[in-house]
């Protein structure tokens, strides 16, 4: 058996005891499990941000190799260096709490690094066409209230969309919703989270 590589991305502002986090080592236990030794990277968000998208680093993204001057170049490096951690990866594991409705915003500023056109997506005449090759991507979202399904779920379609525009289209969703709704609500949404999360990963 193969050893898997991991990608492990987080967002939680709480870090490691946030309920997103703890999904993820759930998961990360579930694939040890499934797939015996797995090399784990991490890339923890709000530990690590990644710097917000402004003009300059997307003046950085635009410039063309040869007219790069050196501020320019360690932007599209750092860029580079993000999008090798997904390439490198078997699987991208996904912890994303919902912040006011939305994705946190280091994980959009992450996504604002990894969406590069030639590099993970181009445009044809058909369309823009993701260029990473597609691998399984487990989404462990955590939610205070109860939002899958209904018109309130931002998050859902924006991360669907997003990874399928840069080519990543194998995904898999877990929820773990009201967790501030009360304790019972909390404990049967964490036991039916882990449920999921056995099913998907085994």
């Amino acid at each position: 058996m193969n050893m898997k590589n991991i990608l492990v991305v987080t967002a939680s502002i709480f870090g490691k005891d946030g309920q997103s986090s703890q999904l993820v080592e759930k998961t990360l236990e579930q694939l040890r499990q499934t797939h015996g030794e797995i090399q784990v990277t991490t890339r923890d968000l709000a530990a690590e941000p990644v710097p917000h998208l402004d003009a300059t680093r997307f003046g950085a993204f635009l410039a063309s190799a040869d007219e790069r001057n050196n501020d320019q170049q360690q932007v599209v490096d750092y860029s580079d260096s993000l999008i090798d951690e997904i390439h490198n990866a078997d699987i991208l594991v996904l912890g994303v709490p919902m912040y006011n409705f939305g994705i946190p915003s280091a994980l959009k500023a992450y996504f604002d690094h990894i969406a590069r056109a030639g590099i993970t997506f181009r445009y044809t005449e058909n369309g823009p066409v993701g260029l990473l090759q597609d691998r399984p991507v487990y989404v462990l979202a955590a939610r205070g209230g109860i939002y899958a399904g209904t018109a309130n779920d931002s998050q859902t379609p924006f991360i669907r969309s997003f990874l399928g525009f840069i080519g990543l289209t194998d995904l898999h969703f877990v929820y773990a919703e009201g967790l501030n709704m009360g304790d019972e609500q909390k404990h049967n949404a964490l036991t039916e989270a882990s449920r999921d999360i056995a099913a998907l990963a085994s």
